[in-house]
This record gives C-alpha cells, sequence and structure tokens, in this order.
C-alpha cells in the first residue's frame, strides 16, 4: 500500500530526514519512535504533502505522492488525514463545526465561508462524536473542552475525511496518562474497526508496544529499527535513543526511565505491582 522509498529532507546541510525507506503491504497500526529530532515529525509532513521532500518518492498503490500538484495534493491530503499534537482546532466555533472542517477539501469556497453544510454531513459528524464518546460537547466551543476531549474532536475530524491513512503526530505528548490511553485506545479502533492505517509518532516504547503492530525507531534522521513491538529489546532501545539512556530494570523492554514524566513512570510502577 505504502512505500517511501529513500525519502530525504534536507534544511540547508542538515538532513532531517536521511534516506528514509519503509514498505507498508496492508493497513496496520505502525508506530513511529524516538527521541525529539530524530526526523520523526518531518517524515510524517512529507508523507501528508505539507513539506516537500528534497529527494527520494512516496507510493500509495503505485501513486506517485511525491510527484502531486495542485489539486491533487489537495485529494491526496483528503485521503491522508492528519492530527496533531496541538489539535488545531478553531477555539471559538463549536465543536460540529470544527468536526465538519474535515469536508472543506470537497466544499466550495463560498460554502465554507459561511460555514454550510449538508444535513447528512452534520448527521454524520455527530454520529463520529458518538463513537468518540464526546457527541455531549456537540454544542460546546471547542476552547471549552479539555485537552483530552479537543483531541478526539481532532480525531473525528480527521476520521469525516474518510481517509485511507490516518497520521498522528505526537498525538498524546501533551496529555496526561488518563487522556493519552483514551485517545490511543480510539486511534487502535479506528485501526481495527475500520481497516485504515494509522501511523503515530510516539515517544515512549510502552505506548509503542501496546498499540502497534510494527513499529520503526529513527535516530538523527534515519531508520535504524523495524520490527514487530516484541523485538524492542534494551539493546534495540539504546539504538534508537542512544548509549547515554538509562534504563531502570522494571523498564529494560518498555521505556526509557529518562523519556518518561513523573506520571507515566507512576502509572507504570502501579502496573507492575512495584
Amino acid at each position: 500500500m505504502l512505500h517511501i522509498d529513500a525519502l530525504t529532507k534536507r534544511f540547508g546541510q542538515k538532513a532531517a530526514v536521511d534516506r528514509v525507506t519503509i514498505a507498508v503491504d496492508r493497513p496496520i497500526m505502525l508506530g513511529i519512535i524516538g527521541r525529539s529530532g530524530a526526523g520523526k515529525s518531518t517524515l510524517l509532513r512529507m508523507i501528508n504533502r505539507l513539506t516537500d521532500a528534497t529527494e527520494g518518492r512516496i507510493l500509495f498503490e503505485g501513486q506517485d505522492v511525491t510527484a502531486l500538484t495542485g489539486a491533487a495534493v489537495r485529494r491526496w491530503q483528503s485521503d491522508c488525514a492528519m492530527i496533531f499534537q496541538q489539535f488545531n482546532l478553531v477555539p471559538r466555533l463549536d465543536v460540529v463545526s470544527n468536526v465538519l472542517h474535515g469536508t472543506l477539501n470537497r466544499r466550495s469556497t463560498l460554502a465554507a465561508m459561511f460555514n454550510l453544510y449538508p444535513d447528512e454531513d452534520i448527521r454524520r459528524a455527530i454520529d463520529i462524536l458518538e463513537r468518540l464518546g464526546i457527541a455531549e460537547h456537540a454544542p460546546k466551543r471547542a476552547e471549552a473542552l479539555s485537552g483530552g476531549q479537543q483531541q478526539r474532536v481532532a480525531i473525528a475530524r480527521a476520521i469525516m475525511q474518510d481517509p485511507r491513512i490516518v497520521l498522528a503526530d505526537e498525538p498524546i505528548a501533551s496529555l496526561d496518562p488518563m487522556n493519552a490511553q483514551i485517545v490511543m485506545d480510539d486511534l487502535r479502533r479506528i485501526h481495527e474497526e475500520d481497516g485504515r492505517m494509522v501511523v503515530a509518532n510516539l515517544h515512549t516504547l510502552d505506548t509503542a508496544r501496546r498499540y502497534c503492530d510494527r513499529v520503526v525507531g529513527m535516530r538523527d534522521g534515519r531508520v535504524v529499527f523495524d520490527g514487530t513491538p516484541a523485538q524492542l529489546t534494551t539493546g534495540v532501545a539504546r539504538d534508537i535513543y542512544g548509549a547515554d539512556a538509562s534504563f531502570s530494570e522494571a523498564a529494560t523492554s518498555t521505556a526509557i526511565e529518562t523519556l518518561e514524566t513523573p506520571a507515566q513512570r507512576l502509572i507504570r510502577a502501579v502496573e507492575a505491582g512495584t
């Protein structure tokens, strides 16, 4: 389905993404892990065509995504929805209107300007919010919701596009552990129930191991690991995060202690019974 071939992005002399090659032959939930600055976000932005590649190609079902121009790029961005760490909602608009923004790529400029949507789209937006457990917040302004609720609105907006691929760029980085679990559960259900490919940038190994079918580890813009969650050993983690990363005995197979928040460490310790 998705073939990323020697993809490179340079900013001046620095390669933020360096000849990355990843092949995915079916809809899976793919996790991309690595330290900040490893190139994870740049990679997702190139897949979505928010950023142009310097070299290499992105193929989706044989179509060269990197060669698309104009309206074809906008059509691709409808098929390849993006969820951001900071939600990217319109704070003063109600929740339903924010979800309906997922249809803007196929709406006329006039309809978008006056916030005009067919009843069918409005009903579908509410159905998606119901599915994500936040339909009761539909008439509220987005800014009135908690961070976890806003991220679920952002997920609903992405699903409103009816995409083939959902890209999630650090979707839980700004959330507390409880809301982070809810959001990751939602993304996993979207993959399993809808048959959509989900590609998520994640910081911690424990999240990748719990939710992803396959994990790609990046370091300094390059892929240094590509395998199953079960293959994420301590040695592999050091390859991804660097030899200077410190581990506790309880975290060697799940998460790097230095990259966890105190709350995450506490949750993990409670779950482990320590």
